[in-house]
């Protein structure tokens, strides 16, 4: 019977050789430069009358962009595309994210899905979506010591 020397990583090393190989079998069907998508950061806030989302997307040209409301969901979809213009063998370091992407946000109950209106400013997309009327808030005046100053009724004829 011959005696096998046990290694602890043997396992651990197969284990990362089975993972590579998955990741190079998903990664052959797409060029580098594709693999990575794009997904543009996005910034919510609201105030009284208004719900604002800025999205960041550079790059991307206005007509490549497509913003609908269905079913009280808001969806933004868009495409920034690779200039083919350079050889990809002459670029030395490709860091931006190239693709097409997709976000969606479920609409607050209190949004007004008829009033939203988009800008599209130095990269910025900026979408305001107004409030319902119903659902702003409305200032209510309280009377201090309970009372209020009637008001003399004027009597006809009388002087």
């Amino acid at each position: 019977m011959a005696i096998t020397r046990w290694d602890p990583f043997r396992e651990v090393v197969a284990l990362q050789s089975r993972m590579n190989s998955l990741f190079r079998e998903m990664n052959e069907s797409e060029s580098p430069l594709t693999t990575a998508s794009f997904v543009p950061a996005v910034d919510i806030y609201e105030d009284n009358k208004k719900v604002v989302l800025k999205l960041e997307v550079p790059g991307i040209e206005e007509k490549d962009l497509d913003i609908r409301v269905e079913n009280n969901t808001l969806t933004v979809k868009g495409e920034r595309k690779f200039e083919k213009e350079e050889k990809e063998e002459n670029f030395h370091r490709i860091e931006r994210r190239y693709g097409s992407f997709f976000r969606s946000f479920t609409l607050p109950s209190t949004v007004d899905s008829e009033h939203i209106g988009a800008t599209y400013n130095a990269g910025v997309l900026k979408l305001e979506l107004l409030k319902k009327p119903e659902a702003q808030p409305k200032q209510i005046k309280v009377n201090v010591g309970g009372a209020q100053k009637a008001e003399e009724p004027e009597l006809v004829g009388a002087r």
